[in-house]
């Protein structure tokens, strides 16, 4: 039974260490999302950061501006969502097998 404690310990602690590597790497991960049929493009990395909001000059218009605002929320929470997805995506390749199902992480 100690031998198998022992292997346990150290598949958790590979575990933990792959992880860290993989939060490091989403740091450098971006995905873009747009709304207003690419009007708005948002774009944020794996850590769910937003990195950068492209407005094109078009929808720039002072007596729209309460639309600009509600399209660069729409496009602003699409990102956010797929950099959510995208960092569980990485997260399960690291954990997939090695967690009992239904078991969720803090963070993940």
């Amino acid at each position: 039974m100690k031998g198998g404690m022992q292997g346990m310990l150290k598949q958790v602690q590979k575990m933990q260490e792959e992880m860290q590597r993989v939060q490091q790497e989403l740091a450098n991960l971006k995905v873009t999302e747009e709304a207003g049929g690419g009007m708005i493009k948002a774009t944020a990395n794996g850590q769910k950061e937003l990195i950068s909001i492209e407005i094109d000059p078009q929808v720039i218009n002072s007596e729209e501006k309460e639309i600009l605002e509600d399209l660069v929320v729409a496009a602003v929470n699409k990102v956010l969502q797929a950099a959510n997805k995208l960092a569980e995506d990485e997260m399960m390749k690291v954990t997939k097998g090695m967690m009992p199902p239904g078991l969720k992480l803090p963070g993940m």
